[in-house]
């Protein structure tokens, strides 16, 4: 008898089962010891240091692409883990303007401590922009599930630098948010927010929700994207399209070619190790890349919770690789 294959596999029993792996720590500490879970969170995580973080920056930055980091954990139950993580992210805007990298950085409200008090949440986020601001550094708020979007947004609208309010620079400080095309409510969010001159990270949103606020089908939450996604080239202060659909990007190159909109008025992100080919092709297009690059010790829970959220990531993560493999193969032979 022969095991099923993952895509045999029911998406529901495999995201309880990733979300029950994600729990396990025991299992997690096996997991570090194995050559192929090592090879995969090394492809897709950082390292667990800052200084293994600061050297894969340069890589890409060498490469010709951009960056943002992200410092693994999320979810904090207690004020001085929020406080911690708040301090990591001071101590990483410093190195990343002491090594001449990227100053941007991306960061959950729930590792903020959100889930312990408002205001804690609000003095850590404002702690760091504090700093954004000396440093000139750009902090994106990263959107959680759909319970969270109404705090994100009132945050955002609180803290966003004054400079950014009156319409600062690109490259200098500032706060920005993120849409998920599977909310019902992004649409008008969108709309509020490209009034107000906010720089917006469009992604699909790998949560899970109910179908009385988001859409319940894949091809639905696609085109939601494509909408928000020429709303956003046309009308948008320096969007970012996060996205790896072919189909998507190809949509959008197009658009911005027919219409005039310059490649220094948008940019593509993608994570840290998925379709790398796609990022050197689009790079070498003329079109601006930037990583999503995580790195920190809770990656077990963070890699295996990635998953659950979307269990085709699964086939998507094997699937890009050997993708890459092939284009890697055309360009040696």
């Amino acid at each position: 008898m022969t095991l099923p294959s993952i895509a045999s596999v029911p998406g529901r029993a495999l995201r309880v089962l990733l979300l029950w792996l994600s729990r396990r720590r025991a299992l997690g500490r096996i997991a570090t010891r194995l050559p192929i879970t090592r090879a995969m969170v090394a492809r897709f995580v950082a390292g667990e240091r800052m200084e293994d973080a600061l050297d894969a920056l340069e890589r890409l930055r060498d490469q010709g692409l951009r960056t943002t980091v992200d410092i693994l954990g999320e979810s904090v139950t207690s004020e001085a883990a929020a406080r911690a993580a708040a301090d990591q992210y001071l101590a990483t805007i410093d190195a990343l303007a002491g090594r001449g990298l990227d100053r941007n950085v991306s960061l959950k409200l729930s590792q903020m401590g959100l889930g312990v008090s408002e205001r804690l949440c609000r003095e850590n986020v404002g702690r760091i922009v504090a700093r954004a601001v000396e440093r000139g550094a750009f902090v994106r708020i990263d959107m959680e599930d759909h319970t969270t979007v109404d705090a994100t947004l009132a945050l955002w609208r609180e803290l966003r630098p004054a400079a950014a309010r009156a319409g600062g620079t690109d490259d200098g400080a500032d706060l920005g948010v993120v849409i998920q095309s599977a909310l019902l409510r992004s649409p008008a969010d969108t709309d509020a927010l490209i009034a107000e001159s906010s720089r917006i990270r469009l992604c699909k949103g790998a949560y899970v929700e109910p179908a009385s606020v988001a859409h319940p089908e894949k091809a639905d939450v696609d085109a939601a994207y494509e909408a928000l996604m020429l709303r956003l080239l046309r009308d948008g202060r320096f969007p970012a399209l996060a996205t790896h659909d072919e189909r998507l990007i190809a949509r959008a190159t197009q658009v911005a070619r027919a219409e005039g909109i310059a490649p220094e008025r948008f940019e593509f992100q993608m994570l840290y190790g998925v379709r790398r080919d796609l990022q050197d092709r689009l790079v070498r297009a003329g079109f601006g890349v930037r990583v999503y690059v995580p790195f920190g010790t809770q990656w077990y829970p963070y890699f295996m919770r990635r998953l659950a959220e979307r269990p085709a990531n699964v086939l998507f993560l094997l699937r890009s690789i050997l993708r890459e493999g092939r284009h890697s193969g055309r360009r040696d032979a």
